[in-house]
């Protein structure tokens, strides 16, 4: 009885994954209530942090500024020492503002995140915001929910298309329970972290999205995220100074990108011990904070007075700067939090300032300043991550009047398009660009880009003498696999190329051109041709372009190798299938894992290995274990005392470490011979 009713839920079960719609609704309902309780857990754990460091459940103003000087100074150093290590050791990804780490699982790694980053996160960040540090929360909500996410499709062994829905899904659940906006939570994840509308992505994000609201309005009330006055369009000329702001937004977003990544750089530069950096950050927020209480944690009582007009124009301009400064330092030296609450600030102080110079100018016929504020939050929060509709459909969603949605899409959209002309990348892009990544781009720019012409160089390539005759030459194209022959005089000096197509149209009339013609007359001198400092995506779109093979590589005007198209189709076939297991055969490593080795089919099997002693220090180019054992490198696999970023793809020129595990693929003899 026990064994048929196993075995009908196994079918069932079998049964509702084979619909595959279906098994994304359920799945999604499953996420939105874990990241419901997840977003509400961490709210709580926030208030734990504050009552220990300030005394106080309700983290405000009045109990920062009841405590002795020396304590609001000295507090938020203590919360970012007390992460460092964590964050350092254990999960290095924890660190930061979290958004940019889960566009690049979803865009590189097939959504696979780690489990660990659930608890990490979530210690680190509520630490570093409790204790003072100029962050957010929903940065590390949208973290966490991802992880969630990604944990229940590894969990599940789902592929990685599915797997990048359910990393959507924990997004949304995120910033829908921390906002308690449902919409402006499914649109932060398609927009920014999936970049994808389609119905299949879109329906399980919504439905986790609006499970999570509920959750978090059943703990923590149906309070809108801020206190938001009643206000409208008082005329249509107010549009002008509505456009003005979103040029404002536009220079505080772009700047706020770039500072913070000019500070990070510079706590990077610093020459200290890691210790002290975090400890002298801290102590700079405190600094701050001595004078500028507000800049403290993420800022929403002064967001609130701010929206109200109780703040005097002077201190909105003074606490743009601030608020600018304490941000980036508490992420630069090592803090763990987000950037969209202090972009939501940074949006406040500064259409508060303008909205207070509008209303002193022209009193009659323009709103207070906190509406100027309240579109000012939206506007800033487009400009920096360059996310237009969820900026205003979040301020949308807080307020409840349509009556501010014209000034705000104004805004909005001025703020975003002039960001863009500024600066392409967006504060969430900028940070996968310094390594490398560009999620813009797509697949095929990203794998080939990055490989030099080096990568492929053949160099030393079959060469014709520019006085060869022609008979000569016709025995050695018809003798010769290739298809492309370089002329060359004094031995390197570049002259043409000379291609099989333009041979044939000569073969016939032989007899008589064999002693008027020479290699030197049918060298094509407008032959394409590469340089060593090229790449091998220029390299695909001039095979892409003309019907040839093979490229000659010329530096001042000396061949110095050459390039064959099926080499560069093996790098981008490799690197593809390299990125699609680490995404898609994620659940398949779990069994690697326990037994060593899985059968491939075809011949091939799939092998996890301790790399060898002697490999330390070496990187694979020069261990080039695909020509001496005939197997392929997939994954690299760092120990799990390391606590570095866990498993990854490796390029090139990754140098194995002691300890470190890879993952390879093969004949099993071939890996057999390696594992000896």
């Amino acid at each position: 009885m026990t064994m048929r009713i196993l075995d009908k839920a196994r079918f069932m079960w079998a049964g509702l994954r084979s619909s595959e719609y279906l098994f994304m609704i359920l799945i999604a309902v499953v996420i939105g209530l874990g990241g419901g309780f997840v977003a509400v857990g961490f709210r709580y754990l926030i208030r734990i942090v504050q009552w220990v460091a300030y005394g106080s459940w309700e983290y405000g103003l009045d109990a920062v500024r009841a405590l002795p000087w020396y304590l609001r100074l000295f507090i938020p150093a203590v919360g970012l020492l007390a992460i460092a290590p964590l964050v350092n050791r254990v999960a290095k990804e924890a660190k930061g503002h979290g958004v940019p780490e889960v566009m690049e699982a979803v865009g590189l790694r097939g959504g696979v995140i780690r489990a660990r980053i659930v608890l990490v996160k979530a210690f680190a960040s509520a630490v570093c915001i409790g204790c003072g540090g100029s962050v957010g929360r929903e940065g590390p909500i949208v973290q966490i929910g991802s992880a969630f996410g990604s944990s229940i499709g590894q969990y599940l062994k789902v592929p990685a298309r599915r797997l990048r829905t359910m990393v959507g899904c924990g997004a949304a659940a995120g910033i829908a329970a921390t906002f308690n906006a449902p919409i402006a939570g499914a649109l932060f994840a398609v927009e920014v972290i999936l970049g994808d509308f389609g119905v299949l992505q879109f329906s399980p994000i919504v439905i986790s999205s609006v499970v999570a609201t509920v959750v978090s309005r059943y703990f923590l009330g149906d309070m809108p995220a801020f206190l938001v006055p009643t206000y409208e369009l008082v005329s249509a000329f107010e549009l002008i100074p509505y456009a003005v702001l979103g040029v404002l937004a536009a220079c505080v977003g772009v700047g706020f990108s770039t500072l913070l990544y000019r500070v990070e750089d510079g706590f990077e530069a610093l020459r200290i011990p890691p210790l002290l950096k975090p400890l002298l950050g801290g102590l700079l927020i405190g600094v701050i904070g001595l004078v500028f209480p507000h800049i403290l944690g993420v800022g929403y009582e002064t967001i609130d007075m701010a929206l109200a007009g109780r703040l005097a124009w002077f201190v909105l301009l003074l606490l743009v700067f601030a608020k600018l400064t304490a941000t980036t330092v508490t992420l630069g030296a090592g803090g763990s939090g987000g950037i969209f609450a202090p972009s939501l600030f940074l949006g406040a102080m500064t259409g508060g300032f303008w909205g207070k110079v509008v209303h002193l100018v022209l009193p009659g016929i323009t709103a207070g300043s906190g509406a100027y504020a309240m579109v000012g939050m939206g506007a800033v929060v487009a400009a920096a991550t360059h996310a237009p509709l969820t900026a205003m459909i979040i301020i949308f969603e807080m307020t409840g009047d349509y009556k501010i949605i014209p000034p705000l899409m104004a805004a909005c959209v001025l703020a975003s398009v002039l960001a863009m002309r500024l600066k392409q990348a967006s504060i969430y892009t900028e940070k996968l660009l310094r390594r490398g990544v560009d999620l813009r781009q797509p697949l095929e720019i990203n794998v080939l880009r990055k490989f030099p012409i080096s990568h492929v160089l053949i160099r030393e390539p079959v060469t014709v003498p520019e006085e060869t005759p022609f008979r000569k030459l016709v025995d050695l194209v018809v003798n010769s696999p290739r298809s492309e022959f370089f002329v060359v005089r004094n031995g390197r000096d570049y002259v043409g190329t000379i291609s099989i197509h333009q041979m044939r149209r000569f073969l016939m009339d032989g007899d008589w051109l064999d002693p008027l013609i020479i290699a030197r007359d049918m060298a094509d001198r407008g032959y394409p041709t590469l340089g060593p400092e090229d790449n091998l995506d220029l390299a695909m779109k001039l095979f892409s372009k003309e019907n040839m093979e093979e490229l000659p590589v010329v530096s001042e005007g000396k061949l110095v190798g050459s390039v064959r198209k099926s080499d560069v189709l093996d790098v981008y076939n490799r690197e593809v299938l390299k990125r699609d297991l680490s995404g898609g055969f994620q659940g398949a490593l779990a069994w690697v894992q326990r037994a060593k080795t899985v059968d491939l089919g075809e011949g091939y099997v799939l092998a996890e290995m301790e790399a060898p002693p002697h490999f330390a220090g070496k990187t694979l180019r020069e261990l080039n274990l695909r020509a001496n054992y005939g197997v392929e490198v997939i994954l690299i696999r760092e120990p799990r005392r390391v606590g570095k970023e866990g498993t990854k793809v490796p390029n090139p020129d990754h140098r194995i470490e002691p300890g470190q595990v890879m993952l390879v693929a093969g004949r099993p003899e071939d890996v057999q011979a390696l594992s000896r």
